[in-house]
C-alpha cells in the first residue's frame, strides 16, 4: 500500500517538474483548497490577498496567498515553508496564466457536450466530474460563465491531472466570448437574519478604524469567491472574524448582517449561516 509521504514527496517532484517546464506551480492541501495565510500574514495583515483579485506588496516565503504565491523557481518550492507544505499537500495545482493558458474547466456532461459543439477541439484532461480543456493564451478568469463551465486563466489556479491528449490549440474568440456574453444570474434576495454580535469584554487590538472594516471586506470577498466547499468556506471565515474582531465589542450587527448577505448570495440557507456563526462562537469560547 502506498504511503501518504510517499504519495506528498510525488507531489512536490511533479512540481519541480512542471516548474522547469515553466509552469507555475503550488501546493493544495485537503479538500484540494490553497494552503491559507501563515501567522505573519493572518486575515491579510500583511496586505496579501489569498485567491482574491491582486497578490498585494506581501512577499511571504511560503505558499500563503494561493494563486499569487505559485512560482517556477526550484528553490522557493524547496525552502522550509514550502517543503512543510508538501509534507501535508493533497494535490499540486498551477496558475494557468501565469504560465499564458487558459483552461475551460467543464464539470458535466452538459458542459462537455456545449463545448464539443461550439468550441474547438484543443488538448483535454479528464477529471473526476469532466474535463479540462486547454488552450494556449490568457485572459481573464471567470465562474459559472455557463452552467457547468468556470474559465481559470489569470489570477486563479487549477488542479494539475496531468498532460491528458489531444494538440493544443490558441486560445479563440468564442471562449473569450463566453465571459463578455455570460448570462445573469438571478438569485433570490437574502433573507434578513437577528444575529447578534458578540459584546465583547477584551482589549482591542485594532490599529486603526480601517482594520475592522478592511477585515470584514476581506472576508465578503472570501466567501464571494469561493469556487467550492461552500459551506466549509463560510464556516472558516465566520470563525476568523471572531477570532480576530470579535472579544473586543467593535464588531456590530451591522458587520454580521454582511457576512450573512455574503453567504447567502453563494446560496446558503439562512439556517445554514445561523449554525456556521453559532459554531463558530462555540468553538473559539463567546
Amino acid at each position: 500500500m502506498t504511503q501518504p509521504t510517499t504519495i506528498r514527496g510525488e507531489h512536490l517532484r511533479t512540481a519541480l517538474a512542471l516548474a522547469a517546464s515553466g509552469l507555475p506551480v503550488l501546493p493544495l492541501r485537503a479538500g484540494k483548497v490553497p494552503f491559507g495565510n501563515c501567522p505573519r500574514c493572518t486575515n491579510n495583515a500583511c496586505g496579501g490577498r489569498p485567491n482574491m483579485k491582486t497578490p498585494g506588496p506581501c512577499t511571504c516565503p511560503g505558499p500563503c496567498h494561493a494563486w499569487a504565491a505559485a512560482t517556477t523557481d526550484p528553490r522557493i518550492l524547496t525552502s522550509d515553508p514550502w517543503r512543510r507544505a508538501w509534507l501535508h499537500a493533497e494535490a499540486v495545482a498551477y496558475h494557468p496564466g501565469g504560465a499564458g493558458l487558459t483552461v475551460v474547466d467543464l464539470d458535466n456532461a452538459d458542459a462537455i457536450a456545449l463545448a464539443r459543439e461550439t468550441l474547438p477541439a484543443t488538448q483535454v484532461v479528464p477529471t473526476t466530474r469532466g474535463e479540462h480543456w486547454l488552450y494556449q493564451g490568457a485572459m481573464q478568469s471567470a465562474n459559472a460563465v455557463r452552467p457547468g463551465v468556470d474559465i481559470k486563466s489569470t489570477m486563479a489556479y487549477a488542479r494539475w491531472l496531468g498532460f491528458g491528449t489531444g494538440t493544443m490549440t490558441t486560445l479563440p474568440d468564442a471562449v473569450r466570448a463566453l465571459v463578455v456574453s455570460r448570462p445573469a444570474t438571478v438569485r433570490p434576495a437574502p433573507q434578513a437574519i437577528t444575529m447578534t454580535a458578540p459584546a465583547g469584554t477584551g482589549e482591542c487590538r485594532h490599529r486603526t478604524p480601517t482594520y475592522l472594516e478592511r477585515g470584514i471586506a476581506m472576508a465578503e470577498q472570501r466567501i464571494t469567491e469561493a469556487r467550492s466547499a461552500i459551506h466549509a468556506t463560510v464556516y472558516r471565515t465566520f470563525l476568523a472574524v471572531l477570532s480576530t474582531h470579535g472579544r473586543c465589542g467593535c464588531l456590530t450587527d451591522a458587520h454580521v448582517a454582511r457576512l450573512f448577505t455574503a453567504a447567502q448570495a453563494k446560496g446558503e440557507t439562512p439556517r445554514h449561516c445561523t449554525d456556521a456563526w453559532t459554531n463558530a462562537r462555540t468553538a473559539l469560547g463567546m
